[in-house]
């Protein structure tokens, strides 16, 4: 595996954690995964900066809501400098028992992770609504190719 792969494998899986910590409804192994000045901007549009305020506005949402599960395609991960990448993705999320995605929370996520002390750590993670305004088309697309995504995980044996 080449440096170029190896980065690119670590900053996904970097992004797979913050998911699962997500999933998992875990503020704190969230948390962890950002820099010290590490930003968050949810699909609300709240902003969030370093690891203390992600853990108790998140460990409130986790606290007072039964979150969804996030589903989700990678579509770039591109390195910017030697200690900095560009991670893109498409999601959707699907409420627990629930076998369909919930298009209205259909998303874009960009994740920027940067080199901490030979680490690699989110210095931001943005999630963007996927309206797509006047292109319901695009839309529709986006919609089944996550719930195409969703179906084919829960066949595939753990």
């Amino acid at each position: 595996m080449s440096s170029e792969e190896k980065t690119k494998e670590e900053v996904l899986i970097l992004y797979r954690k913050l998911l699962t910590a997500w999933n998992k409804r875990n503020a704190s192994a969230m948390a962890s995964l950002l820099s010290s000045e590490g930003d968050l901007v949810g699909f609300d549009g709240s902003q969030m900066k370093g690891p203390e305020e992600v853990r108790t506005i998140v460990g409130g949402i986790f606290t007072h809501h039964k979150t969804a599960a996030f589903v989700s395609i990678v579509r770039e991960i591109r390195i910017l400098s030697q200690d900095s990448v560009l991670l893109r993705a498409v999601v959707s999320m699907v409420a627990e028992g629930e076998k369909e995605i919930n298009p209205a929370v259909n998303a874009i996520q960009s994740l920027v992770a940067s080199k901490d002390k030979g680490e690699w750590k989110i210095s931001l993670f943005q999630n963007t609504p996927a309206a797509f305004h006047g292109r319901p088309e695009e839309a529709e697309k986006l919609s089944k190719e996550l719930q195409e995504a969703y179906s084919s995980s829960q066949s595939e044996p753990k």
